[in-house]
């Protein structure tokens, strides 16, 4: 019997421990949120470190290709492509030998990738099984999604994901480390406006500005 007790209890305390799911508002904005394969949209991406003075900017193309293929191609200030397929990333870089490595060796981008596929395709079961999702803000217009990764492993590196965008268009992603550091992408249009001297403060307005 003590058994059996035991048992029912760890069952309830893993039911009370299960994040709540996505309210019915966020799954509707995922869902409005999704666009047909090939999908590209242009960002510049300023990455604060705490190992640099100065942010690391760069600029190029995400590209969503179907399925769990994403590509993001750096044309700025050095022309490299990362793609993303299977379980598997190849490096290219021009003039020398593609570079192949497991998605397990880089969470950053097996969560760029979880994120951004899911997003793009409007699919919120997906985004629910690798993230806890909370949003405020009009669906209509600005609106905010926060993604928390489920993985504890993942997490020790990416604590969160803010997304922030207007209607069915996601404007801007930032990434926030566990360390502290933060990458700031913005997409689409909002990537023309990056500016020459990026800070956090004046990339965080211009996420929170209506286009």
């Amino acid at each position: 019997m003590s058994g059996l007790l035991l048992w029912s209890a760890s069952i309830s305390a893993s039911e009370a421990a299960a994040p709540a799911p996505a309210s019915s508002a966020t799954l509707a904005l995922i869902n409005a949120l999704g666009q047909p394969a090939p999908a590209h949209t242009a960002f510049a991406e300023a990455r604060f470190m705490h190992v640099l003075d100065r942010p690391l900017v760069i600029s190029g193309e995400l590209a969503w290709l179907g399925g769990d293929k994403l590509q993001r191609r750096v044309e700025q200030p050095k022309a490299e492509t990362f793609t993303i397929a299977d379980g598997e990333v190849t490096q290219g870089r021009a003039g020398k030998k593609p570079r192949h490595f497991s998605l397990s060796r880089a969470p950053q981008l097996q969560v760029l990738l979880d994120s951004f596929v899911a997003l793009l395709s409007g699919d919120p079961a997906h985004l629910q099984q690798v993230f806890t999702i909370s949003h405020h803000g009009d669906p209509a217009a600005q609106w905010t999604l926060n993604l928390v990764p489920r993985d504890t492993k993942v997490a020790r590196t990416i604590a969160a994901i803010t997304i922030n965008g207007y209607a069915t268009v996601s404007r801007c992603m930032q990434m926030h480390e566990a360390d502290g550091d933060l990458a700031v992408d913005l997409l689409g249009p909002l990537a023309a406006k990056m500016p020459a001297q990026p800070t956090r403060e004046s990339l965080l307005a211009l996420c929170g500005e209506a286009p």
